[in-house]
C-alpha cells in the first residue's frame, strides 16, 4: 500500500501523450552518445589538438544556440509534433554523414548543423508537456522527464565506451538509428498539442482563432528576451549548464591526460546516470518542504564542490567520488529548475520562452569547450577551481533572485490557469 501511494505521488495521473513523449525521449537518449565522445574522436582518430577539438565541439554548441531559438519559434507557429519530427529526422541524416567524414573542416560544419537539429526538440518537448499535463502534476512530469533523460544516458554511456574503443563509425551510426526510432514513436503516438487559439496568439494575430482557450496574449520572441525576471533565471541556469557541460566536453580530455581510457570516462558518466535512475524518483518528496530558490542554491553549491574536487583527482576512484557529489546536485536542481521555467512563461509563448531558456545549454556547449579547452591547456588542474567558483556564484545568485521570481510567478498564475491543458 505504501509503495502504491509512493508510485501514485511520483507518476500517477499523467496523460498518455506525456508517456509517449517520455518514451521517445528515453529511446533517443539511450542511443544519443556520439557527441559525448566527439572531443575524443577528434583527438584520437583525427589528430586534432585539445584546443582545436574544443573549437569544433564549440561549433556544435553554436549551432545549438540557433537551433534552440528556431525550435521555439517553429513549435509555437508550426506545431510541437511537426518540429519534433523534422528535428529527429534531420539529426539522423546528419549523424550518418558525420560517421563517414574525414576532413576537420567538414566535421566542424556538420557538428554545427547537428547542434541545430539536436537543440530544436527541447522547446517543443517541454511545451508539449506543459500543454497536456495539468499544473498540479507538472513537477512530477518534469522529474520523470529528467529521470528518462538520465536513464537513457546511463545506457548510452555504457554502450558508448565499448563502441568508441571498437569503432567510431559504429558510434555515429547507432546514434542515428536511435534517433530514427524515437521519430517513429512520435509519428505514430504523439498528436499535435498546440491549441489553435494559442497558435494564433503566438503569431501575434489581432484576434483569437476558434478553440478552447481564452484571451491569447500577444507577443513574440522579444517578449522573452526583454523579461528581466526570466532573464535573471536564465543567466543563473547558464552558469549551472557550464558546470554540467564539463562532463561531456572538458572532463574526457582531463581523464585522457591522467592516462585513463575511454571506458573509464564511460563508467564515470554511467555512475551519474545510475544514481539518478536509482534516486531521482525520491527527490520531489525530499525537496517539497523547501523554497525552490533554496533548493537551487544548495544543489548548485554541491555541483561546485564536485567539479572543484577534480583539481586533485588523478585516478578513477577520485573521479567517481566527485561524480557522486555533482550528480546529487543535479538531481536536486532538476524539478525546481524546470518548474520555475514553466511557471514564468505566458501560455501563448510557451515554446518561445522554452527556447530562450534552453539557449543556455547550447551556449554552454560553446563556451565550456571553447574556453575550457584553453583553460585546461594553460591552467591544468586550476581549471577546476575556476569551475567551482562559477558554481558558488550561481548558488548565491539563486538566493538573491528567489523572492522577486516568486512574486512574478504568483502574479502570472491566474493567466496560466485560464489555459487549461488538453488531456489525452
Amino acid at each position: 500500500m505504501r509503495l502504491r501511494r509512493w508510485w501514485n505521488d511520483t507518476a500517477g495521473g499523467l496523460p498518455a501523450t506525456f508517456w509517449y513523449l517520455w518514451s521517445g525521449l528515453l529511446i533517443n537518449r539511450a542511443g544519443a552518445f556520439a557527441m559525448l565522445f566527439l572531443s575524443l574522436y577528434l583527438t584520437a582518430a583525427r589528430g586534432a589538438s585539445a584546443s582545436l577539438a574544443g573549437a569544433v565541439v564549440g561549433a556544435y554548441g553554436a549551432g545549438g544556440a540557433a537551433g534552440t531559438l528556431l525550435g521555439g519559434v517553429l513549435a509555437d507557429r508550426w506545431g510541437r509534433r511537426a518540429t519534433l519530427l523534422a528535428a529527429h529526422l534531420g539529426a539522423a541524416g546528419l549523424m550518418a554523414a558525420l560517421a563517414f567524414s574525414r576532413d576537420l573542416a567538414v566535421i566542424a560544419v556538420l557538428a554545427a548543423l547537428v547542434g541545430v537539429v539536436h537543440s530544436m526538440p527541447s522547446p517543443a518537448f517541454v511545451a508539449a508537456i506543459v500543454d497536456v499535463v495539468p499544473e498540479e502534476r507538472r513537477s512530477r512530469a518534469f522529474n520523470l522527464q529528467f529521470w528518462a533523460f538520465n536513464l537513457g544516458m546511463a545506457v548510452a554511456s555504457l554502450l558508448a565506451g565499448a563502441l568508441a574503443e571498437a569503432s567510431f563509425v559504429a558510434l555515429f551510426l547507432v546514434d542515428a538509428a536511435a534517433t530514427v526510432a524515437a521519430a517513429v514513436v512520435i509519428a505514430l503516438k504523439v498528436p499535435e498539442t498546440l491549441l489553435r487559439s494559442t497558435r494564433a496568439a503566438g503569431r501575434g494575430d489581432a484576434s483569437p482563432a476558434p478553440g478552447p482557450t481564452s484571451r491569447p496574449r500577444r507577443g513574440g520572441l522579444h517578449t522573452a528576451l526583454t523579461d528581466r525576471t526570466f532573464l535573471a533565471f536564465v543567466g543563473l541556469t547558464f552558469l549551472l549548464a557550464v558546470l554540467t557541460m564539463q562532463t561531456s566536453t572538458i572532463m574526457p580530455l582531463a581523464m585522457r591526460a591522467d592516462g585513463l581510457r575511454p571506458s573509464a570516462y564511460g563508467l564515470v558518466v554511467a555512475l551519474g546516470g545510475a544514481l539518478i535512475v536509482a534516486g531521482q524518483l525520491f527527490v520531489p518528496r525530499l525537496i517539497e518542504p523547501y523554497r525552490k530558490s533554496t533548493v537551487l542554491a544548495v544543489s548548485t553549491g554541491l555541483m561546485a564542490l564536485g567539479f572543484g574536487a577534480l583539481a586533485v583527482a588523478d585516478d578513477l576512484p577520485l573521479y567517481l567520488g566527485a561524480a557522486v557529489v555533482w550528480t546529487v546536485g543535479q538531481m536536486l536542481a532538476a524539478p525546481p529548475n524546470a518548474q520555475i521555467n514553466a511557471d514564468l512563461a505566458p501560455p501563448a509563448l510557451r515554446a518561445r520562452y522554452q527556447s530562450v531558456f534552453y539557449l543556455t545549454f547550447p551556449a554552454a556547449s560553446f563556451v565550456a569547450p571553447a574556453l575550457g579547452g584553453l583553460s585546461l591547456q594553460h591552467l591544468g588542474d586550476g581549471h577546476w577551481l575556476v569551475v567551482g567558483g562559477l558554481g558558488l556564484v550561481a548558488a548565491v545568485g539563486h538566493l538573491l533572485a528567489g523572492p522577486p521570481r516568486e512574486r512574478r510567478v504568483a502574479a502570472l498564475r491566474p493567466e496560466q490557469r485560464e489555459a487549461e491543458p488538453v488531456r489525452s
